[in-house]
């Protein structure tokens, strides 16, 4: 649920450029709000679950959940902009406090091993949900796009209520079929409020070099998410729609959108497949040299779609989702290695570093938009966003950083030689 509610801020981009005729930059604000909730909520989050547990705090953020999914009715009946935000820093409220409770959650359920098969194991599912959204989203939301050109604005937010209604039923019955579960508890790993700990999260460097990383893997897999119905819409890259079809240049754009939002499917489809694939080779392989291998990759990758045009461009960008696969579950059990009590604490820094997803998208889209205004009414105007998703690329070489040294726990970090 909260990967199917992610990824379909990807679609909401390009809905609401045509809605509210919005640059790249002011649209990327979708991401921006939406991941600045987890900044806002996170270390809150783990105060809530040092006061009722994991069990209870993940009820509790698929409530609140779907509060925010209900509030998109009201915001498409306005319709604003502004309440859209609002009702995503509501939605991320929710999934900021279920991920800081069900992360570790997961992560300690066993074998320390084993945490990163586990993690990427039931992110593969959250992938499930990626890579669907976007292509029922496509359907519900951006169908009529090349058709809705004279529609008032009411009438082109309206087609988000059905999707997000939805999906606030779904996650409202999935908090009570949840409630009624009986899960284990894990005492080793629970911080009770009046606890003394002999122990400081700022001891331990993987989770502060992790944290970053979870900056910069979100960043990054967020960026390239939320540009390609744009990036895969240009002429010289997807080619989605011919101009003997669509002559008119807007009515063109619009349909292209449309048929790139199934390839954003794709995209997390491939984070899906990579992760069922990682649950297993995980088992076997360290996972620090899973993980340097994926960054060398997608680093690659994205440099090639970058100084690449046409099918190359596109299907090297694509491709990056499966490389990213094993990332996020790979960062998160090797930051919070060996925190024991702290393990709360620590995924609440760890989550709170999920803000990359409000940033960096939008460092990408201000530098597209600068490129597009320097080339105003040149052969080059609109390619901004090509040459933008750059940096994603940087970002995946701090991450080999990370996998190959910063990742190391204390009881390696400091071991006697």
């Amino acid at each position: 649920m909260w990967g199917a509610l992610t990824s379909l801020n990807d679609v909401l981009i390009p809905h609401f450029q045509h809605v509210f005729k919005l640059n790249l930059k002011f649209s990327m604000l979708v991401q921006t709000f939406f991941f600045a909730s987890y900044f806002l909520f996170s270390l809150p989050s783990a105060k809530i679950i040092d006061w009722m547990g994991y069990h209870r705090a993940m009820v509790t953020g698929l409530l609140v959940m779907g509060l925010g999914a209900f509030l998109f009715v009201p915001a498409a009946k306005v319709p604003s902009f502004h309440l859209f935000l609002t009702a995503l820093v509501v939605l991320a409220a929710g999934i900021t406090l279920l991920q800081v409770a069900a992360n570790p959650y997961v992560a300690v359920l066993g074998k320390p091993e084993t945490a990163s098969s586990r993690l990427n194991l039931t992110q593969a599912f959250n992938s499930l949900g990626t890579t669907i959204a976007p292509w029922v989203g496509g359907f519900f939301i951006l169908a009529s796009a090349a058709q809705a050109m004279n529609q008032t604005p009411v009438e082109q937010a309206a087609s988000v209520i059905k999707p997000y209604v939805g999906l606030g039923i779904a996650l409202v019955l999935l908090a009570i079929v949840i409630a009624s579960f009986r899960l284990p508890k894990i005492p080793s790993a629970e911080h009770r409020i009046g606890e003394k700990i002999n122990d400081s999260i700022w001891k331990h460097p993987s989770l502060i070099y992790g944290a970053m990383g979870i900056f910069l893997y979100v960043g990054a897999e967020v960026a390239i998410g939320s540009s390609i119905a744009n990036y895969l819409a240009l002429d010289n890259i997807g080619h989605l729609a011919s101009p003997g079809n669509f002559p008119d240049t807007a009515r063109r754009y619009q349909e292209a959108l449309r048929a790139a939002a199934k390839y954003i499917s794709l995209y997390w489809g491939g984070a899906m497949v990579g992760r069922f694939i990682g649950s297993a080779v995980l088992q076997k392989v360290k996972t620090s040299s899973v993980m340097a291998i994926c960054t060398i990759m997608a680093a690659l990758l994205v440099t090639v779609s970058v100084l690449g045009t046409g099918p190359v461009a596109m299907w090297s960008i694509l491709l990056v989702g499966f490389f990213n696969s094993i990332m996020f579950p790979s960062i998160f059990t090797m930051g919070i290695a060996e925190l024991g009590p702290l393990t709360g604490k620590g995924s609440g820094v760890m989550i709170m570093a999920i803000v990359g997803g409000a940033i960096i998208p939008w460092m990408v889209g201000f530098i597209g938009d600068s490129i597009n205004a320097r080339s105003y009414g040149g052969e080059n105007w609109g390619q901004g966003i090509h040459y933008a998703l750059i940096v994603p690329a940087f970002c995946y070489l701090y991450l080999l950083f990370f996998a190959v040294s910063g990742s190391k726990p204390n009881s390696e970090r400091y071991a006697k030689s």
